[in-house]
């Protein structure tokens, strides 16, 4: 009893020391967490390190943005405690990725707040921007072994809002919202006329910092235009007063008129697709937008023992993948499973299933027959009798001609006999004669 009670003080003890070296373990964290930039401009956030009272000497810190909204202008900036970069700071504005990892000489460094370096991000987009520090990060230990303490992930969130007009106002009818995306290419425009202003001048391209010419488009204050590609583009425009030229006004245009990628869908469990085994079958599906990125799914479900009808049968249900079908009854349904764009674009991927109920030890489906877990298909069935059929008719035939030969034989054995016998009669008279 008393080994007992040492050790199961020990791995208490031990356990307490765990849970304290956790809580006191680094963590790193971005500053500021929040702020608020115009479109166009740039902003700086800072990587800080709390080494937990201990002593390090290295630090790899991997980063993830949203390139749609934030591209790095200048990866390192100001001071860092940071004496040998191990590899130089990489960064990459397709992925949305940046990677610093550099350290001390021993003793290493303990702090409670030190500076690993500081990015420049431009906005590129209006919305909110996500900057995450991943698990991936580490803060070594100077103890020899290159012990990973890092306990703790912050990460900011970056609202960019749109700057306001330096020159005219602009109003759009067909767009109205410059932070939400449209399905619509076709654009209409209008924009307010100051006292004194003779003439505009406007452009529209895929650069917030284009600039339209000092030639006048006349003194009108609408404008249209028709099969504008997709993406994010930008109307400028400057009015005149006299002689000089004012500022540009940049109005914002997300436009998306092209669907989510096809996709399909999958089910579990499934004894064969598409037939399914539990009366509360998981879906599976996924997707992808390549220009405004996706928004929701949903699904709507048709059970064709009640209609024949597809469309406007039933409604649709916001959904999330993988989804879980409930207290489904035997029999066929088809699954619709409808993705969204944030501009509303939709894409559907439907599948038809089969539930059957699998503790039935036999049971006939549309697509075959089921018995106990196994199942065939009619195809399979068919194939299968045909042979068997088959089979029987090679047996029979077999069977036929071997009894068609041994009839023969016995027919051949009994003339043979017969002769025989009627040569034996012969032989007697002639004997009896003699």
């Amino acid at each position: 009893m008393k080994k007992v009670f040492i050790i199961l003080t020990i791995l208490i003890i031990s356990f307490g020391v765990a849970s304290i070296a956790k809580a006191e373990g680094a963590s790193l964290y971005l500053s500021p967490q929040t702020e608020t930039s115009f479109l166009g401009s740039t902003f700086n956030v800072s990587i800080f390190v709390n080494t937990g009272g201990k002593d390090v000497n290295t630090v790899k810190v991997n980063l993830k943005f949203n390139p749609k909204k934030l591209q790095i202008a200048n990866p390192t900036t100001g001071k860092s405690f940071i004496a040998v970069w191990i590899s130089q700071p990489t960064f990459s504005n397709i992925e949305g990725t940046a990677t610093f990892q550099g350290g001390v000489p021993s003793p290493g460094i303990n702090t409670s707040s030190g500076l690993v370096s500081t990015i420049t991000f431009r906005a590129i987009q209006p919305g909110e921007a996500i900057i995450s520090i991943l698990d991936s990060s580490q803060v070594l230990l100077d103890d020899g072994k290159g012990t990973n303490i890092l306990s703790s992930e912050g990460g900011g969130v970056y609202k960019i809002v749109i700057p306001p007009p330096k020159g005219p106002k602009v109003f759009s009818s067909t767009h109205p919202d410059q932070n939400k995306w449209y399905n619509n290419n076709s654009l209409a425009l209008s924009w307010e006329k100051e006292e004194g202003v003779t003439d505009f001048s406007y452009s529209i391209d895929d650069s917030f910092y284009g600039v339209p010419d000092n030639v006048s488009e006349g003194d009108h204050t609408s404008v249209s235009f028709t099969n504008l590609k997709d993406g994010i583009l930008y109307f400028h425009i400057k009015a005149k007063k006299g002689d000089t030229w004012g500022g540009i006004t940049n109005y914002i245009l997300l436009i998306d008129t092209i669907s989510p990628a096809d996709f399909s869908l999958s089910f579990e469990p499934t004894l064969i697709s598409p037939i399914i085994t539990t009366s509360e079958p998981i879906v599976f599906f996924t997707t992808t937008d390549s220009i405004s990125g996706l928004d929701h799914y949903e699904l709507k479900l048709i059970d064709l023992a009640k209609t024949t009808q597809r469309k406007d049968t039933g409604f649709f249900i916001e959904v999330s993948p993988p989804h879980q079908l409930a207290s489904l009854v035997a029999g066929e349904y088809e699954v619709i499973v409808r993705a969204f764009d944030r501009a509303m674009n939709w894409q559907d991927s439907s599948e038809r299933i089969e539930v059957v109920p699998i503790e039935k030890i036999f049971y006939i489906t549309k697509g075959g027959i089921i018995f106990w877990t196994f199942f065939f298909s009619w195809r399979q069935l068919i194939l299968f009798f045909s042979f068997l059929i088959i089979a029987i008719l090679v047996i029979v035939f077999f069977w036929y001609k071997r009894q068609k030969s041994f009839r023969q034989k016995r027919a051949a054995l009994k003339e043979i006999e017969e002769k025989t016998k009627k040569n034996d009669q012969e032989l007697k008279r002639k004997l009896n004669g003699i």
